[in-house]
């Protein structure tokens, strides 16, 4: 498996209509999990893929996952982030779900994200939630390196201010 940083070459995209798995790795690198996905057209540096909630309801407080609700999953293969718009099995916005990473990378067909501590919810009505910035401050890195605490924080800021105005990936989902 590859690594989120120093990759030279170009990532290459799984095409629109094939299936793919999509893995989520912990802050430190390690796998926390993986599900199917299936990849759907989008932006040259995007990946865009469908993926269904297999699992019991859970109900976050402030987000509920239902058995069958539908992610249309946004992967950047250039920004520090990724955008989870939430359906109901009936096609009722939800609401979207998104991550601070290290740019997503793809490998044999796998897409791989880096979690980076802080996740924004952004509600239909266009409240947005900040999450996890505890954490971030308990995992040090504003000590330790301070450079990479940094962009979590502007990655944050970019992922509010792009819901904020609809820009892609945010554009894609009702209002």
């Amino acid at each position: 498996m590859g690594t989120p940083s120093g990759r030279d070459e170009a990532t290459p995209r799984p095409a629109p209509g094939t299936d793919l798995t999509i893995v989520k790795l912990t802050p430190d690198g390690r796998e926390a999990t993986r599900y199917p996905g299936h990849a759907l057209p989008g932006p040259e540096d995007w990946v865009v893929a469908r993926a269904y909630w297999v699992f019991e309801r859970k109900d976050l407080g402030y987000l509920v996952f239902d058995p069958r609700d539908v992610f249309i999953e946004y992967f950047s293969l250039t920004r520090p982030y990724n955008a989870f718009a939430l359906y109901t099995e009936d096609d009722r916005f939800k609401g979207w779900y998104c991550n601070v990473t290290h740019p997503s990378w793809v490998e044999d067909g796998t897409v791989y994200w880096h979690d980076l501590y802080i996740d924004v919810v952004v509600y239909p009505d266009g409240r947005h939630l900040t999450l996890d910035e505890d954490e971030l401050d308990r995992a040090g890195l504003a000590a330790r390196d301070p450079a990479l605490y940094q962009m979590i924080l502007n990655a944050r800021d970019e992922l509010i201010e792009r819901a904020r105005t609809r820009a892609y990936p945010f554009s894609e989902a009702p209002s």
